[in-house]
């Protein structure tokens, strides 16, 4: 009797307390709880939730909350009503600021990335789901249960109601065909999309690159997995796994994005594979530089852009994370402003071009050779090899005196004699070094001086200044070589002797000793023979090919 009166009395406050539960359609949060609430089990009660549509006749709108029921369950999406406002005045602001209309200000949409077109607004001054949502849930229902098993109830009722593991055997037999299928399509569509991606090669390009060919293969394979992970979620909602709908839902997305990611990265490398070949052909030597860095930095943004797309998959506002993403990049930037400078010098060096990969440049106290252009820093080796990383802030605000873009390389040099050289020798001597200058192959012969230009301390002084034709800094100091001996093989044929510092006491009178002077052979036609006799030794001469010197001055 105590155990009947018991039941009687948990089986009375029971439906007391399901009737005690009314509808109410005062806030985004109340008209969803409504919805969802009196369409469960324990609580079903077809006309309470369709209280939730406006304007619908009954049977019409019990039809759509059901069917809208169905598409919440079968695409896995879960009402958190933690985080549904329960404001009774709440406004949509970013519909406000994108419509400005009046009448779409007090709307809340439940699941703004999957499911935009279904959300509820205030009407009356009480909240339903909107005409427009109502409108679209026949074409959203049939869109998500692309593939409908009733057919298998009517045929197999037995097996339809059977269980294993606590889901329905049907359940897993149509889950086991899904991965079949899955399987077939992989190993039929991969190699039509590898031909695919050839065929378009060719039609954009009008070429082959044969290097492609391996990156082509491996965009294949994502492109092909993001396919069948489309085919699975549209197949998926027709199983009814609803227990299981939200992890599978999140996990294939999850999965579908990072395919994404790695088909973008392959792509990138296509890209930059091309613009290389491209590059190839250009007279400048930055614009491969600037390759690496532009794929690094696409590379960055590609995966940046997927992480954040994976977090509006747990119902992360993607408002709210590139609102987050703005304000942790300012605070980064403050935290790292050097870095940032440096970016920006990067940016300045590769669009004003100042310098090339390989040229000889002078950076403030630095000298060298430029070789490598990074995010951060120039590389730039010295003379004794050694290496100068200078950030790029400081090479786009210093003075760049780039010695790579010089159309010659100029020489200039003072040579001292003796006062006592006479001045027929010395008329001869500048007469020579500029035949010497002319017959010289690597020399501008159209431009140059070979002049007495003074008298210095301990010697008469004659300057030579010339341009060399080569730029190669191993060139240079050969030919500076090969003239260099022809001048002391000059001077020594014609007698001239170079001064260096020395003092002279000049004593007019002194027992026993004579007049010290040199001896020097200023006869016209002894001073033509050995002048040609050196030209004609310094016309013979071969160029040595071998330089073995650096590319750097020691």
């Amino acid at each position: 009797m105590k155990k009947i009166l018991a039941l009687f009395l948990f089986t009375f406050g029971f439906t007391f307390g399901q009737q005690n539960v009314k509808v109410d359609l005062s806030s985004p949060n109340a008209t969803l709880y409504t919805h969802i609430y009196f369409l469960q089990p324990d609580s079903y009660d077809q006309a309470k939730a369709a209280s939730s549509i406006y304007g619908v006749p009954r049977d019409e709108a019990i039809d759509k909350v059901i069917k809208l029921k169905r598409i919440f369950d079968g695409t896995g999406l879960m009402l958190d009503f933690s985080k549904i406002p329960t404001n009774p005045d709440y406004i949509d602001t970013i519909s406000k600021i994108q419509n400005g209309l009046e009448r779409q200000r007090n709307k809340y949409i439940p699941f703004k990335n999957r499911l935009p077109d279904i959300y509820v607004e205030k009407i009356n001054g009480e909240w339903y789901y909107s005409p427009y949502s109502v409108d679209k849930i026949d074409k959203i229902y049939s869109d998500t249960f692309a593939w409908e098993f009733s057919w298998f109830e009517s045929r197999f009722p037995k097996l339809h109601h059977q269980e294993f593991l606590g889901v329905e055997l049907w359940k897993l037999l149509g889950l086991l065909i899904l991965i079949g299928l899955s399987v077939v399509l992989y190993y039929i569509l991969k190699p039509i999309v590898y031909f695919l991606l050839k065929k378009t090669q060719r039609v954009l390009l009008h070429e082959i690159n044969v290097n492609s060919y391996d990156l082509l293969k491996r965009l294949a394979r994502p492109i092909v997995f993001i396919f069948i992970i489309k085919f699975i979620k549209r197949a998926l909602p027709s199983l009814q796994l609803v227990e299981y709908n939200t992890s599978l839902f999140i996990g294939f997305s999850i999965a579908e994005t990072i395919f994404w990611i790695f088909s973008f990265l392959i792509v990138i490398k296509l890209l930059f594979l091309l613009y290389q070949s491209y590059v190839h052909k250009t007279s400048t030597k930055l614009d491969e530089q600037l390759s690496p860095i532009l794929k690094k930095i696409a590379s960055v943004i590609i995966i940046l852009i997927g992480f954040l797309h994976i977090l509006t998959l747990f119902g992360v506002d993607p408002t709210a994370v590139l609102a987050g993403a703005s304000i942790g990049g300012i605070a980064i930037a403050f935290a790292a402003q050097d870095s940032v400078k440096n970016l920006i010098g990067t940016v300045v060096i590769f669009l004003d071009k100042p310098f090339q990969i390989g040229d000889w440049v002078e950076i403030g106290a630095v000298i060298g050779t430029v070789e490598n252009v990074g995010l951060r820093s120039t590389r730039v080796r010295a003379a004794d090899t050694s290496i100068y990383q200078i950030p790029n802030s400081k090479v786009a605000e210093a003075e760049v005196n780039n010695k790579g873009l010089r159309i010659y390389r100029r020489y200039k040099t003072e040579l001292g004699i003796r006062y006592d050289t006479p001045p027929v020798l010395i008329q001869a001597f500048v007469s020579g070094i500029r035949e010497l200058v002319i017959a010289h192959p690597e020399t501008l012969s159209e431009s140059y001086n070979v002049e007495f230009t003074g008298f210095g301390d301990s010697s008469l002084l004659i300057m030579i200044n010339l341009y060399f034709k080569e730029l190669d800094w191993g060139i240079e100091q050969s030919s500076k070589h090969r003239l260099h001996m022809a001048i002391v093989k000059l001077a020594a044929a014609l007698g001239v002797q170079f001064a260096f510092p020395s003092t002279t006491l000049m004593i007019e009178q002194f027992p026993e000793k004579n007049e010290i002077s040199m001896n020097y052979k200023t006869n016209s036609e002894h001073i033509r023979s050995k002048l040609n006799e050196i030209l004609e030794d310094f016309k013979s001469e071969k160029i040595s090919n071998d330089l073995n010197s650096s590319k750097f001055p020691s």
